[in-house]
């Protein structure tokens, strides 16, 4: 009969071994968890409904989006010159018009005697001077008739006074009747220079009046050529060419004088008034420019008019076309213009997008290399302009952001395509 021997239980059996194993597995798995794995709330995106913009480094130039009403570049107001009763519309408000064309006539029989009267005033005094100035000629007729009255005497008396000294010398007539023809021959001398000095201060005195004259005369001419263009007043036309606008007047009704009768906006060139924002005045002025796209197609405009007034917290400037005016451009339409603020300068930017009304541009979701996920990250904005935001911190070239709105993601702080 054998002996029994007794068998030494095993400490580290091949279970036990494969239990406590899997234990030390379970608590690394917890402890990495814990310690190590990404605990983030996540969610699970739809890659499709998203934008994913580029972070780039380029050039930015600060613009702000304002809307442009387009208008004629020129527009001539039509006023009253004289009152009266319409008495005939011939052109009604919309008419395109050419220069000189009748719009409307008017009536006013208290005008029309009175330039009738004014004219008469004016013929009576030119009448009045015309016969002044014949007279001024009459009177140097007279004298010229004068003196040639004297040369005649001075030239019979002449010789008859030489012929009589010499007859005189020879004693053959008396003495008597030497000096006698002497006495008439020295007064038609004498009378002959005064009546020379007489003319000659008289023919500057006339020369005077006589211009004087003529200036009246001229003057009594426009005059009345002017008064009878009053009457041409009652007939308003068309002051340049272009689109007719006007208030709707009807057969006698009456218009005073200075009235607005309407206005001709010229066709052929356009402006864009624009109404921007007062927290802008300091830094909006002439010379600056903006863009605007119009039938797929960019143009540009030029601030060469600002106005300062302040109204319902706007204020306005008048921007013209820079080279080519697009083709079909109609007054009266919308213009949404990308007006520019400062000098362009490099930069890096962030396309605009939904994403800022949520995070107030303070935060993004930003992409990974393989683009499988995206990290909420803070960053910092500064300036913007329709298109871009300027990035200041957070952000590098090269890196994609979603730009698109946040409003469906929550607190999550990873979201997963």
């Amino acid at each position: 009969m054998g002996m029994d021997r007794k068998i030494k239980k095993k400490t580290w059996t091949t279970g036990r071994i494969l239990g406590i194993g899997l234990g030390l597995i379970f608590v690394s798995f917890i402890l990495y968890s814990f310690l190590f794995a990404d605990n983030r709330s996540k969610l699970n995106v739809d890659e499709e409904k998203i934008t994913v913009s580029t972070v780039k480094q380029d050039i930015f130039q600060e613009r702000i989006p304002e809307t442009g009403i387009v208008m004629p570049s020129q527009t001539i107001f039509m006023d009253a010159v004289e009152g009266g009763v319409v008495r005939e519309i011939i052109l009604e408000s919309g008419a395109l018009v050419e220069r000189g064309d009748t719009i409307m006539i008017l009536d006013n029989s208290s005008l029309q005697l009175e330039v009738m009267q004014r004219e008469s005033q004016l013929y009576e005094q030119l009448n009045i001077m015309r016969n002044t100035r014949l007279g001024l000629d009459q009177n140097d007729i007279n004298q010229r008739s004068q003196l040639a009255q004297i040369d005649y005497q001075l030239q019979l008396l002449e010789p008859q006074y030489n012929r009589f000294k010499e007859l005189s010398s020879k004693k053959l007539i008396s003495q008597r009747e030497l000096e006698e023809v002497e006495e008439q021959y020295e007064y038609n001398k004498r009378l002959k220079e005064l009546t020379y000095q007489s003319y000659q201060s008289d023919s500057v005195s006339r020369s005077m009046q006589l211009r004087q004259l003529r200036l009246s005369e001229d003057r009594m001419n426009r005059s009345l050529e002017a008064v009878g263009k009053i009457l041409d007043n009652l007939v308003v036309t068309a002051p340049t060419n272009g689109l007719l606008t006007t208030p709707d007047w009807e057969p006698g009704q009456s218009i005073t004088p200075g009235e607005r009768l309407g206005q001709v906006a010229l066709l052929d060139s356009y402006k864009v008034r624009v109404a921007i924002d007062e927290l802008y005045l300091p830094r909006i002025d002439v010379g600056q420019q903006g863009t605007f796209t119009f039938a797929g197609g960019d143009y540009r405009l030029e601030i060469y008019k600002k106005y300062p007034t302040v109204s319902e917290g706007n204020f306005e400037v008048d921007m013209k076309f820079v080279g080519e005016v697009p083709s079909g451009i109609r007054r009266g339409q919308s213009l949404r213009i990308r007006l520019e603020l400062g000098s362009s300068e490099e930069a890096m930017l962030l396309a605009t997008g939904g994403f800022f009304r949520d995070t107030g541009g303070n935060w993004v979701f930003v992409l990974n290399n393989d683009g499988s996920r995206a990290y909420k990250r803070d960053i910092r904005l500064g300036r913007k302009n329709p298109e871009n935001y300027e990035v200041l911190e957070g952000l590098e070239p090269g890196e994609k952001v979603i730009t698109s709105s946040y409003e469906n993601f929550g607190d999550n702080e990873v979201l997963v395509f």
